[in-house]
């Protein structure tokens, strides 16, 4: 899909800007790619577009330590980033799907500061969204959905019992009720003997067709090759995309070139809040 549609797409995208900006329920500004994600989400149907945003906004101001209060250069998401890797892959999929990948690097539980990690993956996504996809020649385009993978190796139950689930419910239903972009499959890999331990944990919270669209990998990665490109993935999965530090490094680059916009209270914050 393209970031910039033709005439009337724009003109329609003029509109909700407008409306955003003048919606004394939400902030003062919005990335216009981001807008224009939502409005792909919501089919083009502008009324839902608007009501997408809303709830989107409002549930960022009613727990601003997560999705406001932030800055990807401080010791919190440092200390993330050293025991985590969170990275979108490059490219699309053949179903034009956006693929990010989810891995401890360090699996000592006490590195494991729920709440800022979630913080942590909130910028990325934040990051990523106000950005093309991908370039194609000179034309920016945006993915039709999100695909995630899951690294469970070196999760044990430790990790589990440092979960904080008023963050986890705050997570999931932002997830489920305001994400932007329509998410297509999670693929949770290298799954251990005890998951169903964990499950029992964070699937209260879980709608049903979100869950759904969970897919559990158990022995091995070829069950996950059937589901997304081997080549897409990274070297360490069989892939052709790169190292994971490689890629982790290239957007946490470009997660400290969008370090002010991610931290203007104009963009996130809603004045009368």
């Amino acid at each position: 899909m393209q970031a910039k549609g033709d005439e009337e797409q724009e003109q329609t995208i003029d509109f909700l800007q407008k409306w955003f900006e003048d919606n004394p329920k939400l902030p003062n500004k919005i990335d216009r790619i981001l807008l224009t994600r939502f409005y792909y989400c919501m089919y083009k149907n502008v009324e839902e577009t608007k009501n997408l945003l809303e709830i989107n906004y409002t549930i960022r101001n009613d727990y601003p330590h997560i999705f406001i209060d932030r800055d990807p250069t401080d010791e919190d998401t440092a200390n993330t980033f050293a025991y985590a890797d969170m990275v979108p892959l490059p490219g699309l999929t053949p179903e034009n799907y956006r693929m990010t990948f989810l891995r401890l690097c360090d699996p000592d539980p006490k590195m494991m500061h729920h709440t800022e990690d979630t913080k942590a993956f909130l910028m990325i996504t934040d990051c990523r969204f106000a950005m093309p996809d991908i370039v194609d020649g000179d034309m920016p385009l945006l993915s039709e959905g999100e695909v995630q993978i899951f690294d469970m190796n070196g999760y044990t139950m430790k990790h589990v019992t440092r979960l904080s689930i008023r963050t986890l419910r705050t997570y999931l239903k932002f997830l489920q009720q305001a994400f932007p972009v329509r998410i297509k499959a999670m693929h949770m890999i290298n799954c251990p003997s005890y998951l169903d331990k964990m499950l029992r944990v964070v699937k209260p919270f879980i709608n049903k067709e979100v869950f759904d669209l969970i897919h559990f990998h158990t022995t091995g990665l070829e069950t996950l090759y059937d589901h997304v490109p081997k080549d897409m993935l990274p070297n360490e999965y069989g892939g052709n995309a790169g190292s994971l530090s490689d890629l982790k490094e290239q957007f946490n680059k470009t997660l400290l070139e969008k370090r002010d916009y991610l931290m203007d209270p104009n963009q996130w914050r809603i004045d009368n809040i």
